[in-house]
C-alpha cells in the first residue's frame, strides 16, 4: 500500500496556479441536507456510484447524488448497524457511545464515510480514513457531504496520530490484509486505542465457513490473543475485540511470544513520517496503576484538562486560560462576520494552526466540525486535541494537505503564515494551497503580523479572496502580540472562463 502514501512533488512538478471548479459546480448543498445528497456536477468523477449503487452507498438521482445511507456490510443502513453494535456491547440504550465515555472512532476504509455519518447522532466523532484507491474519490464524496474524513491509508508509515486516540476502531469490509508483515497494521490500530478500547471486525473471515475464510480467522485470532485483545461480543457477521486495560496480560505473556513490546526508547507518539513497527506499546506507569485514560465522558472532557497535558509540561491553569481566550476572541470573529453569513453557513471547518484546540472548542455549539492541524514541530499537543474529544492531524504546511479540492467552508490560521516564512517555505504556495481546499463563497480567517497581511492584502484579486473582506485590529490577550490583526476574507465562485460569478 505504499503507492497510496503520501507522496510530494519535487518543485519542479509543483502547481503555481488556481485550482478552477468543475464544469457546472454549485455551492454545496448546506448540512444537515447533504448528507442525504450532494450536487452530481460537484464530484467530478461520480461512477462511484453506479459501481456501489446495489450496496446501497449511494444513488444517482437526476443532477443530484443520494445517500441511502448503505455499506459493503450494512445493505439495510449504518443507523441499524450502529444499534447493533451497541447492543453487541450491551451498552445502554442502542447508544454506541456509552455514556459518553466511547467519543473517538477510527474508520478504516470508510468508503463514503455513511458509517461516520450515522455515528454524528449518537455524539461519535469519526476520523473517517480511505486512500485515493480503485474507489477514487470517496473522501471526496464524504467531505462534500459534511462528514469529517481525510485521504489516508495503512501502508507503511505510522498513522499521523498520536499514541492512545481512539475508544475504537472500525472496519467493514475494509479490504486490509491484518496478517501481513507480522501483523503490523493491526499493530498500528493498536498503537492508536486507548486502554479498553474497542476494534470492531465485520468481514466474512468473522463468518464464513469455507476453508479459505476459517484459515484467516484462526490467524487472526490467534494474532488477536498474543496481542493481548480478548474478544468482548461475536454475532452474526462482527467479532469486537478489546485492548487491555493495563500492562498484566504483556507482563504474563510467554517469553519470545511475537509481536515483542516495543523498544523503551520508541517513542509512540511520534507519528510524522515514522515507520510503522510491528511491537507492542506498553502503557506507562501511570495508566498502568489507573486502568485507563482517565478521560471525563463527553463533553465534560472538552473542557477539562486532560492528563497529558502535564507531558507537555502545560499547567491547568494555563489551559483553562486558553479556552477563555478562544471563547472570546471566536465570540468578535462571529460577531465581525454576522452581517454576511447564515446559520449553516459552515460546516466543514479546519483549523491550520490548532494550538491546544481551543479554537475548535469554542464552535460546540455551532452545527461544525474541525480539522485540528497541528505542526509537525508541536506534535505532542495532538493528544491533547484528541483528549479532549476532538480530532485532527499532524501536518507540515511547507507541503499540501492530504484532501481534495474545495473541501472545506472555514479556514482559520492564527501566527501560521508569518511562521511559514520563517522556515523558509513558499507564503504564496501556502495561499494558494489554501485555496484549493477552500470551497467557493467559503471564508478564511487569518490572524497574523501586520506586515504580514499587509502582503496577503495586494493578493487577494489574484487570488479571488474579495468577494467581501474585513480587517480589525483585535482586543489584546494573553496570547497576543502588539503587531496581530485580524483579516477576514471570502472567495469567489468563479468559472472556468474565469469570469467571476
Amino acid at each position: 500500500m505504499e503507492h497510496y502514501e503520501r507522496h510530494c512533488p519535487p518543485a519542479p512538478r509543483r502547481l503555481n496556479c488556481l485550482v478552477p471548479p468543475p464544469y457546472g459546480y454549485q455551492v454545496p448543498i448546506r448540512w444537515p441536507r447533504s448528507r442525504d445528497e450532494v450536487w452530481k456536477a460537484n464530484i467530478p468523477h461520480p461512477h462511484l456510484a453506479a459501481e456501489k449503487s446495489d450496496q446501497r452507498w449511494m444513488i444517482v438521482n437526476g443532477d443530484k447524488i443520494n445517500f441511502p445511507g448503505g455499506g459493503t456490510h450494512f445493505h439495510t443502513g449504518a443507523d441499524k448497524y450502529i444499534v447493533h453494535l451497541a447492543q453487541m456491547l450491551n451498552f445502554p440504550n442502542g447508544k454506541l457511545n456509552n455514556r459518553g465515555n466511547v467519543r473517538n472512532v477510527l474508520d478504516v476504509g470508510c468508503g463514503v464515510a455513511s458509517f461516520g455519518a450515522y455515528l454524528l447522532s449518537h455524539d461519535m466523532l469519526a476520523m473517517s480514513l480511505a486512500p485515493n484507491d480503485v474507489h477514487e474519490n470517496q473522501i471526496q464524496f464524504a467531505l462534500e457531504r459534511g462528514i469529517p474524513a481525510t485521504l489516508g491509508v495503512l501502508g507503511t508509515r505510522r498513522l499521523p496520530y498520536p499514541s492512545r486516540s481512539f475508544e475504537m476502531a472500525h472496519c467493514s469490509r475494509c479490504r486490509i490484509d491484518w496478517l501481513q508483515r507480522n501483523g503490523i497494521l493491526l499493530l498500528e490500530v493498536d498503537r492508536v486505542l486507548r486502554p479498553g478500547g474497542y476494534f470492531v471486525y465485520s468481514s466474512p473471515e468473522a463468518y464464513a465457513l469455507d476453508p479459505y475464510n476459517r484459515k484467516i480467522w484462526r490467524l487472526m485470532s490467534d494474532l488477536a490473543q498474543r496481542m493481548c485483545w480478548r474478544v468482548a461480543s461475536k454475532k452474526n457477521q462482527t467479532v469486537i475485540w478489546a485492548k487491555p486495560l493495563t500492562n498484566g496480560c504483556y507482563m504474563r505473556r510467554e517469553p519470545g511470544t511475537l509481536p515483542p513490546m516495543c523498544e523503551r526508547d520508541d517513542d509512540p507518539d511520534a507519528a510524522w513520517n515514522v515507520p510503522m513497527k510491528a511491537c507492542l506499546t506498553p502503557y506507562s506507569k501511570r495508566v498502568n496503576k489507573v486502568k485507563g485514560s482517565e478521560l471525563l465522558p463527553w463533553p465534560l472532557r472538552l473542557t477539562a484538562p486532560p492528563p497529558r497535558l502535564e507531558e507537555l509540561g502545560i499547567s491547568s491553569n494555563n489551559f483553562s486560560e486558553d479556552n477563555e481566550i478562544w471563547h472570546s476572541r471566536v465570540t468578535q470573529y462571529w460577531k465581525h462576520m454576522k452581517s454576511e453569513i447564515q446559520k449553516d453557513s459552515f460546516r466543514n471547518v479546519m483549523d491550520m494552526s490548532a494550538n491546544l484546540g481551543g479554537f475548535a472548542a469554542s464552535l460546540m455549539n455551532k452545527d461544525v466540525w474541525v480539522m485540528n492541524i497541528v505542526p509537525f514541530t508541536e506534535s505532542g499537543k495532538l493528544k491533547v486535541i484528541y483528549d479532549r474529544g476532538l480530532m485532527g492531524t499532524i501536518h507540515n504546511w511547507c507541503e499540501s494537505f492530504s484532501t481534495y479540492p474545495r473541501t472545506y467552508d472555514l479556514l482559520h490560521t492564527w501566527l501560521l503564515l508569518s511562521e511559514i516564512e520563517k522556515q523558509g517555505c513558499s507564503l504564496e504556495d501556502l495561499l494558494i494551497e489554501m485555496d484549493r481546499i477552500l470551497r467557493p463563497h467559503g471564508y478564511a480567517i487569518i490572524r497574523d503580523k501586520a506586515t504580514v497581511l499587509n502582503y496577503i492584502k495586494k493578493l487577494l484579486p489574484a487570488l479571488r479572496w474579495d468577494d467581501w473582506t474585513f480587517e480589525v485590529k483585535p482586543k489584546k490577550d494573553a496570547l497576543s502580540s502588539d503587531d496581530e490583526r485580524v483579516l477576514i476574507v471570502r472567495k469567489k465562485l468563479w468559472n472556468q472562463t474565469l469570469q467571476d460569478v
